[in-house]
């Protein structure tokens, strides 16, 4: 059995619509992901700021905490040298009482 060209003609036709919203469908789709893409994109270098914001913020409170660690420090050694002459004058006073 021959197909004739009318029939031919009548199936290519019937399949177009078909084939065209096929087509439709993967253009919109694509347009899509590329959109979906953009916006990836989009949140991938909102977490690299975010990420060198934390890394400033650490580096910084690495900085405030060697600088506390310093001003500690300094405060025990005023600390110690207040004590220590706090102590000479009591002493100094005890041997005073005891002489008398």
């Amino acid at each position: 059995m021959e197909m004739t060209d009318t029939q031919i003609l009548t199936i290519a036709l019937s399949t177009a619509p078909t084939m065209l919203l096929v087509l439709v469908g993967i253009l919109i789709n694509n347009a899509r992901l590329g959109d979906t893409n953009t916006r990836i994109g989009d949140i991938n270098s909102r977490i690299a700021e975010t990420n060198s914001r934390i890394g400033e913020t650490n580096s910084r409170i690495g900085e405030l905490r060697s600088h506390m660690d310093v001003r500690f420090e300094e405060m025990k050694d005023l600390w110690r040298s207040e004590l220590h002459r706090v102590e000479e004058v009591i002493d100094a006073r005890l041997k005073h009482i005891e002489r008398q």
